[in-house]
């Protein structure tokens, strides 16, 4: 037998007991979990190919860890298997293929697919319909019995239901995925924050976290939630398949994921994959992965399972969005505000299907929390079209290389000296004439959180200013199309284009203009706002620090910020200016006049309008009292959809919202006006 695969298949068992008891029991794991699949799936290759090899403690044959010594066990009625993990459609295929040899069949198989959440599986016991044990997976036989953290999730019920008084089995073992959602993890990471301690890395290990607090009523502080995909007992249901089961749960009372589909052949399965990678990131939870399971019970009790995971089930998973990378250096940036932004340039790494090489550092308090030195190896995160972030410090694999990351003194750009305002980690540059804060603000007024300017993204403000064809704001409109067309890589139709573009931005909605300005402390919600509160902008310019704290949302902080902008006599003067380039800011529907059916329903706008720009679409509705969304979720009550609407107007369909179609909008608009 060949040494050097021995001595690697030994290196590889160590290797994953210390990830796994990192992961699985400290929640506290120092690799990504694409790297960490990548050694499992090697392990189980090297077996396959030398069975003589395979030990009996190899990780192979358990899943997950022990439990924790502070919670008593809790063993299993039946194994909480594992599943075996696949990353493409040649590999499902051959898992399909693998069903058929070992049913020797060629009949049609049925599937049922279902979101692989990334939380914490647990097991509940149910004893004549009331929940009497709760507990983690472990190490697949015995768990930890958290019963009194698990009563606290709402999601999980207490007692079950009996509809049509249906008789309930006398014990039932229900399996399911506690998680945090997307919402509630961001709240829990900024409350750990302001208590002065380090956030989750992911959802997944603040899940696993909460349910292992010794005290229940720390749990139940926690926005956990869960669904249920399976039972430990599936004969005492008898449903005839996975679909048939999850409908038998939900009718017991346990939440049912509303995204499971049954899929009759590998083209469904394979779609649905894609569907499901599509629209993950507008979910309000994260998942990683499919399920996709042989729906037959009968099919899967002949099937069985290995050692570690069920022959009929498989997981497949989404590309990794967690990456292991290094720090090369760090530069520091200046934005619009005059707040210095340190920036990691990080050695490429693929994330999520994209190739990462920068990062924000946020501050120095950030810096220091997480203990960032320049040549550390990083844990980098992206989820959706997100700024990638270091989420820790692989301290261990530091070698004395490592550098302190040096805060400058002075701005980069401008050479002033950089003051910290009391209270306040950022550091800023006060020259309100530094060249990188000017293009900043030109940037960000004709980008899209400003104006959205079509054709004046920021590679094209950024050669117009260093053209000198733009200084300030009012230069905008000053833009000539003999001197655009001259401009490297334009011409006549990309001139023709801007100039259209920026005329049909002359006319504008105030909360628009608010937005655009970029004024500190005065975000899109803020400037929607001051719009309803004020008839117009000669309003808000004059008023006073008082007037201003007496809207509801605006603070002490923002109300400073915008009487110092409108009192400085340059900013007057620019807006001054804009007037008499022939810019009209009109009035919103203030809260005294805003009294239509609008109020209380928030609007979401996908695909192609037509007769309407986005922007403007969504003025209207502010305008008239209504809110606008930007992603799918509980609270959106109407979805506005134009030409090759996608996933948002599927996951609309899927919740039951009312779709409207932008004609329909149009009359809904106008019948409030005449009203």
């Amino acid at each position: 037998m060949d040494q050097g695969t021995v001595d690697r298949l030994e290196h590889l068992r160590e290797q994953i007991r210390f990830h796994a008891h990192r992961y699985y029991v400290l929640d506290d794991p120092v690799i990504a979990d694409g790297e960490y699949d990548a050694l499992f799936r090697e392990l189980l290759e090297l077996e396959a190919a030398h069975p003589e090899l395979v030990t009996p403690d190899s990780p192979s044959h358990r899943v997950g860890g022990p439990p924790l010594d502070a919670f008593a066990p809790a063993e299993h009625v039946s194994p909480m298997l594992s599943l075996d993990n696949i990353f493409s459609a040649g590999e499902f295929a051959a898992f399909k293929e693998r069903v058929r040899r070992y049913l020797k069949t060629d009949e049609p198989l049925r599937f049922v697919t279902e979101p692989k959440l990334d939380g914490l599986a647990v097991d509940l016991v149910y004893r004549q319909g009331v929940l009497a044990v709760g507990s983690t997976r472990g190490d697949g036989l015995v768990g930890e019995n958290i019963t009194a953290q698990l009563k606290t999730v709402a999601s999980i019920p207490l007692k079950l239901l009996a509809p049509d008084g249906a008789a309930i089995p006398e014990e039932l073992v229900v399996r399911g995925e506690v998680f945090l959602p997307r919402q509630g993890f961001a709240q829990l990471n900024r409350q750990r924050e302001r208590e002065g301690e380090a956030p989750f890395a992911n959802p997944r290990n603040a899940a696993a976290g909460s349910l292992r607090q010794l005290d229940p009523k720390i749990t139940a502080r926690r926005p956990l939630a869960f669904y249920v995909y399976g039972v430990g007992n599936p004969e005492v249901v008898a449903a005839p398949g996975q679909e048939a089961l999850l409908a038998q749960l939900g009718r017991f009372g346990f939440p049912v994921n509303t995204l499971i589909r049954v899929c009759r052949d590998r083209e469904e399965v394979e779609a649905r994959y894609q569907h499901l990678m599509a629209i993950r990131h507008e979910l309000e939870y994260e998942i990683d992965g499919m399920v996709v399971k042989v729906d037959d019970m009968g099919l899967q009790q002949r099937l069985g399972a290995t050692a570690r995971a069920p022959r009929w089930a498989v997981a497949w998973k989404f590309p990794a969005v967690q990456a292991t990378t290094v720090i090369e250096a760090v530069e520091f940036q200046v934005g619009r505000t005059g707040a210095v932004t340190p920036v990691a340039h990080l050695r490429p790494v693929e994330v999520n299907g994209a190739v990462v090489r920068r990062a924000t550092l946020h501050n120095r308090d950030e810096i220091e929390r997480k203990d960032l030195r320049v040549h550390d190896t990083v844990l980098v995160q992206r989820a959706g079209d997100v700024i990638p972030e270091i989420v820790k410090v692989i301290v261990e694999q530091r070698n004395g290389r490592e550098q302190p990351i040096v805060f400058p003194t002075a701005c980069p750009e401008c050479g002033d000296p950089l003051l910290a305002a009391a209270g306040e980690a950022v550091i800023r540059c006060g020259n309100r004439y530094c060249p990188a804060q000017n293009l900043q603000k030109l940037i960000h007024f004709a980008g899209k959180s400003g104006l959205d300017i079509e054709g004046l993204g920021k590679k094209n403000v950024e050669q117009l200013v260093n053209e000198g064809l733009i200084r300030t704001i009012p230069d905008f409109f000053r833009l000539d199309a003999d001197r655009l067309a001259r401009l490297d890589g334009w011409g006549e139709k990309s001139a023709e284009n801007v100039l259209a573009a920026v005329a049909a931005r002359k006319t504008l909605g105030l909360a628009q203009l608010i937005g655009a300005l970029g004024i500190r402390h005065v975000g899109e919600v803020t400037a929607g706002l001051l719009a309803r509160r004020f008839a117009d902008l000669q309003q808000l310019m004059t008023a006073d620090k008082e007037q201003l704290q007496h809207i509801e949302g605006i603070g002490e902080q923002t109300a400073e910020s915008l009487c110092a902008y409108f009192e400085d006599q340059e900013n007057r003067e620019m807006i001054a200016q804009l007037a008499d380039l022939g810019v009209v800011v009109l009035a919103e529907m203030t809260e005294e006049t805003s009294r239509t059916s609008l109020d209380g329903r928030v609007f979401l706008f996908t695909g192609t309008l037509q007769t309407l720009s986005r922007d403007e679409a969504k003025q209207l509705v502010k305008a008239h009292g209504g809110q606008v969304a930007t992603s799918i979720s509980q609270r959106v009550t109407d979805v506005v959809v134009g030409d090759k609407a996608g996933s948002k107007k599927r996951k609309a369909e899927e919740l039951g919202l009312a779709i409207l179609s932008e004609e329909a909008f149009l009359v809904l608009i106008s019948g409030e006006s005449a009203g």
